[in-house]
């Protein structure tokens, strides 16, 4: 029989607890969390008559965490019913419970004698065969398992998740000696295919892998900026996106984890090496000064930065470390940095900034040397190869590229020879590497990637399940495509439909290849996928060209555009062959409008998805109104009309009030979602299990789905929804516009002046909502909001 993970247990219920519980329960898993009884009753609770042998005392401190959950930004539940997962109780009196479980995870104070005296009591408890792991950010997993019995200690490791773990893809794995193979591989496979997780196996070293490395580079770039002089702004300037990092780069980053937890990390490996290492973890005076004054970061409202009202609103600050005072924020500007930014890669800019000879190129290649030499020489101490550094420096620290990427990006041969002319030494294994005439860490051939490892070159392994675009291109498996879409190959009778223009925002030419894409489809594939793998899934409609068409009175233009816009779509929707979307991250007005029509959506765990227009003076043009209605009205149950009002009520409000689901289960809430369509936990699975779908229904024999006409509510139920709307301007909820916007949006959803119950045909409803669109995008309001949302990026309430 195999092994299964049906129910789960979190001892230890602080933020990294609860959020490992909230996990678990995404996903489906019940979850019995665990913690100490409360030392002693408050004042408060005495005042209630509560007494210490009450459920409301002994379990306080889970009780507390899980109410947390629901509170918490972001948000740990993808929905907060999830919560009905999670059962509660304490360390005292529920161990017994363990014997029904599959997994415990320890998440106690980070203390080994504490966890080995945890762990004496949870071998007494737990079933023979449950796996038993510690989420530790750094004590030794040997040492947790001294003296337990043999079957606990086959069955332990490590696993550390990375805070807030719902949303972190890093899971690092620690097998100890005597962990099965076989237990090993069921967590790996388990953390990628049901946790969504990227997994990394790390050796049984101080702080793992990404913590080592990533705490090595944070403590040399605070020892750069003292020594030269840089303030912390410039640091942060340089050392985000600009180089493939997060937008917090640096300062900003330690703010968000806590320098306090920062601490105690660095503290953790200081303790256990020696020599020039040690030096490097070294904690500066300031920090520690920091730490004593309490200003630990955002979760104390000022770390590095504070922000504070002025005269002119809120104002960021940056501190002095050497005065301990706040000052107007600074940025670094120098010529390499402007020239960097015009360049199209990371690479490109990476490499160009580390070889300048300005402050900007001497900082980044002070604190990226380091990092590339330390990460080279403890590769084989913290890891089994260096492909795992890269991935966990990536998916922890949420890097473009990992520190062996980056070597082979400014080019190893020539960094090489500066490192050596600047006196550093060079690891033995790199040596032997450019001694064997090789140039590279990483070696690509037809779209194939290989990794440098004991003189010869290996296969990257990876999961099955995950898809590369980049690599099918490189192998030549475009079919055919234009300057904002590419219709690639996928394999097994199955074609994708990749968006490439920017931001992969909806224009001509990618309604001109969606129904190039369907016509190739239809007479040579089992059907279509329409995915990417850019930063997001879609971000609407291409906002600038409608603007522009709109302010030049271009009104027979932008007719036209919409019509083909929804003739695109009724192709989507009325393919002979299956058309799946598979939405991820944004996937927003056009971006849903391109994803409802098809016969099933395949969406990735993080999508936040809404018909967003009216931020923008808009109504859905391309059909979006109607067929979020549609889906709506697809959940009545049979014979259900007298619910037609509420079905346009909430497709109303979802539009009107432009919401956006902050998960995929929470769009299937607000009704973008089927029962039959289905969500990927791991955003890397969503091409395979998009295209798995379409596999499935082409073998069952998909047939498209017959036109139906559509019931609607009609003039009284236009008069319900206008009312809605007028009510809320009255109460100065909504302005004069945004009432237009509604009373629009109001007459298409009820299907314009019609009787209530009258069935009308999709295309009378496609041209109500062209109407609609094409009139808003004439008032000089919605022309404003666009301009601004364009500008500002973020919308205009006028």
């Amino acid at each position: 029989m195999s092994r299964q993970i049906r129910k789960a247990a979190v001892l230890g219920s602080g933020v990294m607890g609860s959020g490992i519980a909230a996990h678990l329960a995404n996903v489906g898993i019940p979850t019995l969390l665990l913690d100490i009884v409360p030392p002693s009753l408050s004042e408060e609770e005495k005042a209630k008559g509560i007494t210490e042998d009450h459920p409301a005392f002994r379990n306080k401190f889970t009780l507390t965490a899980t109410q947390k959950l629901l509170k918490q930004k972001p948000a740990p539940l993808a929905v907060k019913e999830n919560l009905d997962l999670i059962t509660i109780g304490n360390l005292t009196d529920d161990l017994e419970k363990l014997k029904d479980v599959d997994w415990i995870i320890e998440v106690v104070v980070e203390r080994l004698d504490v966890k080995q005296k945890l762990f004496e009591k949870v071998d007494l408890y737990r079933k023979p065969g449950s796996i038993v792991t510690s989420n530790t950010s750094g004590i030794s997993i040997h040492s947790m398992a001294e003296g337990r019995s043999e079957d606990f200690r086959s069955h332990f490791l490590g696993t550390h998740f990375f805070n807030p773990p719902r949303y972190l893809k890093l899971l690092e794995i620690i097998p100890t000696e005597d962990t099965k193979p076989e237990i090993v591989q069921f967590i790996r496979n388990f953390g990628e295919n049901v946790l969504g997780k990227g997994v990394v196996e790390a050796k049984d070293t101080p702080n793992f892998i990404a913590n080592r490395i990533g705490t090595y580079g944070l403590m040399v770039t605070m020892q750069e900026m003292m020594k030269q002089g840089y303030t912390v702004g410039e640091v942060d300037s340089v050392t985000g996106p600009l180089i493939g990092r997060p937008k917090s780069a640096t300062f900003r980053t330690l703010d968000v984890v806590g320098l306090d937890t920062f601490l105690h990390v660095a503290r953790n490996v200081y303790e256990q090496v020696d020599g020039k290492e040690k030096e490097v973890f070294e904690i500066p005076d300031f920090l520690n000064e920091m730490v004593d004054k309490g200003w630990t970061g955002s979760k104390n409202g000022q770390g590095f930065y504070l922000k504070q009202r002025s005269k002119t609103g809120s104002e960021i600050l940056e501190l002095d470390p050497k005065t301990l005072e706040y000052k107007p924020r600074s940025k670094m500007k120098t010529a390499t940095l402007e020239a960097a930014k015009q360049m199209k890669t990371t690479n490109q800019k990476v490499k160009a900034l580390l070889y300048s000879e300005d402050r900007a190129g001497k900082l980044l290649w002070d604190i990226i040397k380091p990092v590339l030499l330390y990460s080279a020489e403890k590769c084989y101490e913290i890891a089994d190869d260096l492909v795992a550094i890269d991935q966990a420096m990536k998916w922890g620290f949420g890097w473009e590229h990992g520190p062996f990427e980056i070597w082979d990006a400014i080019g190893l041969p020539e960094s090489v020879e500066r490192m050596k002319s600047e006196g550093e030494t060079i690891p033995q294994w790199v040596e032997e590497l450019l001694q064997s005439e090789k140039t590279s860490f990483y070696s690509k051939a037809e779209g194939d990637v290989s990794y440098y490892h004991n003189g010869t070159y290996l296969p990257v392994e990876e999961n099955k399940k995950v898809i590369h675009l980049s690599r099918l291109k490189e192998k030549g498996n475009v079919i055919t495509k234009n300057g904002g879409a590419t219709l690639i190959d996928l394999g097994d009778d199955v074609a994708g439909l990749e968006f490439t223009s920017p931001n992969n925002a909806i224009g001509p030419e990618i309604i001109m290849m969606l129904h190039q894409a369907i016509d190739e489809v239809e007479k040579n594939y089992k059907g279509l996928v329409i995915g990417n793998q850019g930063k997001n899934f879609c971000v609407g409609a291409n906002l600038m060209l409608i603007l522009m068409e709109a302010q030049d009175d271009n009104f027979f233009e932008l007719d036209m555009m919409v019509r083909q816009f929804q003739q695109a779509m009724a192709r989507v929707r009325y393919s002979s062959k299956p058309v799946i979307a598979a939405n991820f991250g944004m996937t927003l007005g056009g971006g849903v409008e391109v994803s409802l029509p098809a016969a099933r959506l395949q969406m990735s765990s993080e999508t936040y998805m809404g018909l967003v227009e009216t931020g923008v003076g808009l109504i859905p043009g391309g059909g979006g109104n109607k067929e979020l209605y549609i889906r709506l009205l697809e959940q009545l149950p049979e014979g259900a009309r007298g619910d037609l009002q509420k079905v346009a009520n909430q497709a109303f409000e979802t539009i009107a009030m432009a919401k956006v689901s902050t998960s995929a289960q929470e769009a299937r809430k607000l009704g973008f979602l089927r029962n039959e369509d289905n969500i990927s936990v791991n955003g890397d699975h969503l091409l395979h299990d998009a295209k798995s779908q379409v596999i499935a229904l082409s073998d069952l024999g998909y047939k498209a789905p017959v036109k139906k006409k559509i019931p609607v509510v009609g003039e009284a139920g236009y008069a319900t929804l206008a009312l809605g709307a007028q009510t809320m301007h009255f109460s100065q909820y909504i302005s004069e516009h945004d009432l237009k916007i509604a009373k629009k949006l109001a007459f298409v959803l009820a299907g314009g002046r019609v009787p209530e119950g009258t069935f009308l045909d999709e295309q009378y409803l496609l041209d109500l909502e062209r109407e609609a669109f094409l009139s808003l995008a004439g008032e000089p309001k919605s022309q404003a909001r666009m301009q601004h949302m364009l500008v500002k990026g973020k919308p205009l309430r006028n």
